[in-house]
């Protein structure tokens, strides 16, 4: 286990737990994390045991799991950590893509979970998703059932509704992104998309990013002669009888 102490005077920060078996990914993700404000990450395990032992001495706010752990499954962490009274919120970091896995993760209460590999944009959209929920959770004040509604919406799976954009994203951008999406016939790249809106390529693929993780696009992989394959993105429609800012439709 490595950790860090945390900064005195410091209240406004995310502290993250990193747990990987693998030293170097661990390090990869750590790297990650520490570009998105306000996280910061105080700790890194390689096994379950070390994982319980770092939440009891860190007290992180969110634990970035991994499942394929050498002493024990990552799920079965978590029913630890409740027992031992933490309430910190996790989001599984996998390869695990199995769908009976997926379920035990949502059943567990992972606040997300992405799979391995993935670019550090799919991460940070997930992490500012985060991070706004948070917030909006924490400084609820329940009055009546409409305060309570809203906090169950705001704790809402991803995908159920479309959330409010990640700090630094503009709904203009997003539009543009989206109408070039709806448009392409069949899929797009972010250098596609990044000459058809006039956006940069790393803004295209972060927006691009964004709508794949709240499911309104999905990605393909286009492999070449060499080099890394490609990601294309194709436009997935929203589920019925939702708006695409997330509201339910007038009945």
């Amino acid at each position: 286990m490595t950790s860090r102490p945390a900064t005195p005077g410091r209240t406004d920060t995310i502290d993250v737990l990193v747990v990987d078996d693998d030293f170097m990914v661990a390090k990869v993700h750590r790297a990650f994390v520490e570009r998105v404000e306000p996280f910061r990450v105080v700790g890194a395990a390689g096994t379950g045991e070390e994982a319980v032992t770092a939440v009891d001495a860190l007290r992180p706010d969110l634990v970035l799991l991994d499942l394929h752990l050498p002493d024990v499954f990552g799920l079965d962490v978590i029913p630890r950590l409740r027992t031992a009274g933490h309430d910190c919120d996790v989001m599984v970091v996998s390869a695990a893509r199995e769908a009976e896995t997926v379920r035990d993760a949502v059943r567990h209460g992972v606040v997300d979970y992405l799979l391995k590999p993935f670019e550090s944009e799919e991460l940070r959209t997930r992490l500012e998703r985060y991070a706004d929920r948070r917030g909006r959770l924490l400084g609820t004040i329940v009055r009546g059932q409409a305060d309570v509604d809203r906090v169950l919406a705001g704790a809402a799976a991803p995908g159920s509704a479309a959330p409010a954009l990640p700090k630094g994203m503009s709904v203009e951008t997003a539009e543009l992104v989206e109408r070039a999406l709806r448009a392409a016939d069949g899929t797009l790249s972010a250098t596609e998309c990044a000459a058809l809106t006039g956006v940069s390529r790393v803004s295209a693929r972060r927006y691009l990013e964004y709508f794949h993780s709240v499911g309104r696009a999905e990605v393909s992989l286009r492999y070449g002669v060499a080099g890394r394959p490609e990601r294309r993105y194709r436009f997935r429609e929203a589920p019925p009888g939702m708006r695409r800012d997330g509201e339910a439709r007038a009945q």
